[in-house]
């Protein structure tokens, strides 16, 4: 591990991602906590994922994460509804732009790297979860004809079943 310093005299050694660590692993006790599904399924990574994300992403040091505050500003980021997709995307080139020195001397942040790769498994990634838009009308609407539920199954990105479970972990905490 390559001590941080700013002079140039760490020694070349290998950079630890130790911010992105940090966020994924409070994500992951957050997730166990809640004890929503098996740490085994992809749907719990895709929430630790989505979690650990918006830790990394948000302002702040991820030690402050599980100060109330802190829980108040996640719970508002991964509620259902917002722009969550949009504001990952924008704080990731944000944050690209920002490792790239104007001397072009700078190597790759190993946690941004990490926060790409999660980023770019959640977006690329599809499980198969409920359709909530094909369960059916409402009870007092006349029903056509009966749905079983294997047929009210979607294909849908990764990041859109993780953020819910997620914000739930979050609430339950």
């Amino acid at each position: 591990m390559r001590p941080e310093r700013t002079d140039g005299t760490s020694g070349g050694g290998l950079l630890v991602p130790m911010a992105w660590m940090y966020a994924e692993y409070i994500a992951d006790e957050l997730l166990r906590t809640g004890d929503l599904m098996e740490p085994s399924t992809l749907e719990y990574r895709a929430g630790r994922d989505a979690l650990a994300l918006t830790i990394f992403l948000s302002d702040g040091a991820a030690a402050d994460a599980l100060r109330a505050t802190r829980m108040d500003e996640l719970r508002l980021l991964t509620a259902y509804g917002t722009a969550w997709r949009g504001w990952v995307c924008e704080r990731l080139d944000v944050l690209t732009a920002a490792q790239v020195p104007e001397d072009g001397r700078g190597g790759p942040d190993p946690d941004l790297a990490l926060a790409r790769v999660a980023w770019r498994w959640l977006e690329e990634t599809e499980l198969l979860a409920a359709d909530l838009d094909a369960i059916g009308p409402p009870p007092w609407e006349p029903v056509a004809e009966e749905q079983p539920w294997e047929a009210a199954q979607v294909w849908t990105p990764a990041w859109q079943l993780g953020l819910p479970l997620g914000h739930l972990a979050i609430h339950l905490y």
